[in-house]
Order: structure tokens, then C-alpha cells, then sequence
């Protein structure tokens, strides 16, 4: 495959004039799942006010991005929209981890005027850059994704999964995810002594 295959074109996200944002059907169960198999696990009833609080969590995510204002200066919104990088997620899962890492507790900027000039970032925790992920494959949820770069390197001693190689650890942007964010409109900004 080579990397032309994946340039934008003007009518890559359109669909009868309204873009698609991907998603996984999938997002935010996770945790819900978890409390109702505990529940259930414990012989207790399932408290009605966290169950609801799981539903306007998947039906706020759902209408996230239906105001224009939402869609300005968000990485996600463009990951979730640009057919060529939905592909490369898609085609692969070592891409898709080392996009996942790469978003980890990093910063990123918008190549564009004004977010320059008011220093306007993006930024995401792990949970959040897994869950990213899931969508863009529109598949699983964020657990899928999260701590796949630390699982080789020992510091979670109790994990059975290993994971292959060429994934990286959280926080680590590959070339070739910097040229692509970089593709997008987006530029890594450095480390922040924060994380």
C-alpha cells in the first residue's frame, strides 16, 4: 500500500452534504457491562439512576459533535471524519495502537492562524485516545485500546496479554503518525512537563 492512497479528497467525508462521523457501537459499554455483571454476579438490583447516567453518557457522545462550535479545533473531530485516516486505522491494528499512544497525554495544535495565535490545544487522556480508536474502527470500546504500550515493558506485572512489538508505549509519536497528524492539520506540540 502506498501512502497515496490515502490522500484526502474534497468529497471524502460527504454524505448528502452532512459529514459522517465514525463511531463504534460499542462505546462506553464497557463500564456499564462491568456493573451489570457485578450486580447480577451479587444477586442485587441495578441501581436506575446509574443506568440512566450510562445512557445520556452514550446519547451525549452520540450528539457531540451536532453544533458547528464543537467541530471547530478538535482532533477527534477530523480523525473521526477523514475517510483516508479512518482507513488506516481500519487496515491496521499497529497503526491504530500507535495512534492510540500517540495521543495519550500529548498536545497538539491546529496548523491554522488563529489556534496558533491563541495557543489553543487538544489534548486527551488514555481512556479518551482508546475510545477514539474504537470509533474510528467502529468497533469495541476504549479498554481495547488502553495500556497497550505498557503491557511489554513489565510495569503491569499482572497482565497475562502481551502485546505485539510494533506496539508503543503511551505518549510516543511515531514518524509516520507525525507526518499523518501533520497530513490532517495538526502538529504534535512537545512533551509538556505536566504529564
Amino acid at each position: 500500500m502506498t501512502g497515496g492512497q490515502y490522500l484526502p479528497t474534497m468529497q471524502s467525508n460527504l454524505t448528502n452534504g452532512m459529514t459522517k462521523v465514525s463511531k463504534s457501537p460499542d462505546r462506553h459499554s464497557f463500564q456499564k457491562e462491568g456493573y451489570v455483571k457485578r450486580q447480577l454476579e451479587k444477586g442485587e438490583p441495578l441501581n436506575e439512576a446509574y443506568i440512566k447516567m450510562f445512557e445520556e453518557t452514550i446519547n451525549s457522545h452520540d450528539h457531540k459533535f451536532d453544533k458547528p462550535e464543537s467541530r471547530e479545533n478538535s482532533l477527534e473531530y477530523d480523525l473521526l471524519t477523514t475517510d483516508w485516516i479512518l482507513e488506516k486505522v481500519r487496515a491496521s491494528d499497529y497503526y491504530a495502537q500507535n495512534l492510540y499512544a500517540a495521543m495519550c497525554n500529548r498536545d497538539f495544535q491546529k496548523l491554522d492562524v488563529l489556534p496558533i495565535l491563541k495557543d489553543q490545544k487538544w489534548s486527551c487522556s488514555w481512556r479518551y485516545a482508546g475510545g477514539i480508536i474504537a470509533d474510528m474502527q467502529q468497533k469495541g470500546d476504549y479498554i481495547d485500546w488502553y495500556c497497550s504500550g505498557i503491557r511489554n515493558d513489565g510495569y503491569q506485572d499482572d497482565l497475562d496479554i502481551v502485546t505485539p512489538e510494533k506496539y508503543v508505549s503511551e505518549g510516543l509519536v511515531t514518524e509516520e503518525i507525525e507526518k499523518d497528524l501533520n497530513k490532517l492539520g495538526w502538529a504534535v506540540l512537545p512533551e509538556s512537563e505536566e504529564y
